[in-house]
């Protein structure tokens, strides 16, 4: 049995995640209502895994949950990518003409916006959680609301599903990062015989010095997947940059990290892990 911190509840993009990623598995939920609460529970047990949304094809990087990651103790053993599909849910015996307001994750209204103003008259209200939406509808029994989440949290909260696929891109994935405090990641993979690093840097504020960094890593066949910067609070003009980096042989990454720790300030790898097929 793995028990795993999410923020969402059941029927939420992170259970959905966090099933699929273990899917021959018995797992048990943490679930809890933001991310710092997920980082807090794993902390007070190094058994806990943890999975953690980091960026969305459309929304963009999490920026938070990259300082939420960098300031625990936890690395990544894993990844998924997950497609989002987004669908309308309400009370059962309700019909699109009976729904006055619809109740979701603000990501999530957003991703919908087009289904949504084909319905001016609908009220729109941001909550918390997708699946915690139509938790509530479900708990409150609240007649003409509907909720914005997956398909899958119908079932779990006795509701209808009237619409599905209402996202306005179809192509819409978000990557989630599965973490372990370093005590219990090797027993979840095989460093030795990753293919994906992330990791945290600073170099010093001089002309050149990243791209002097992202060189030693073209010549050491280092694939540069993401770069993500944020500002270095009390240091004007400096930034952390969180890379992904991909390669075939974990001898020469090494190698590479090697290479650069003379031009940087500082380092953190944060997971060295098989990248998501």
């Amino acid at each position: 049995m793995k028990n795993i911190a999410i923020q969402g509840i059941e029927g939420s993009f992170h259970d959905i995640a966090s099933h699929l990623y273990f899917k021959d598995e018995e797992i048990s939920l943490t679930c809890c209502d933001t991310f710092e609460q997920v980082f807090e529970a794993a902390r007070k047990d190094p058994e806990m895994l943890a999975v953690v949304a980091i960026e969305n094809t459309i929304a963009g990087s999490l920026l938070h949950n990259y300082e939420l990651l960098r300031d625990s103790n936890m690395t990544i053993v894993g990844e998924h990518k997950l497609h989002i599909e987004h669908s309308l849910l309400t009370l059962p015996g309700e019909t699109i003409a009976d729904i006055t307001e619809v109740n979701s994750h603000p990501v999530a209204l957003m991703q919908c916006r087009s289904f949504l103003q084909k319905h001016p008259n609908w009220k729109v209200v941001e909550t918390d959680d997708t699946a915690g939406a139509a938790a509530d509808i479900s708990r409150q029994q609240l007649k003409g609301h509907a909720a914005i989440c997956s398909k899958h949290a119908a079932p779990i909260y006795g509701m209808k599903v009237l619409e599905e696929a209402i996202e306005d891109n179809k192509h819409n994935f978000t990557r989630f990062l599965v973490l372990a405090d370093p005590y219990v990641a090797d027993n979840l993979r095989d460093k030795y015989h990753s293919n994906k690093s992330s990791l945290v840097f600073s170099v010093p504020h001089e002309s050149g010095s990243l791209s002097q960094v992202l060189s030693i890593f073209s010549f050491y066949h280092i694939n540069l997947t993401k770069i993500q910067s944020l500002p270095i609070i009390g240091h004007e003009w400096e930034y952390l940059f969180y890379v992904d980096l991909t390669y075939d042989n974990y001898s020469r990454y090494q190698q590479s990290i090697n290479a650069i720790r003379p031009l940087i300030k500082q380092i953190k790898i944060l997971g060295e892990y098989e990248a998501y097929k």
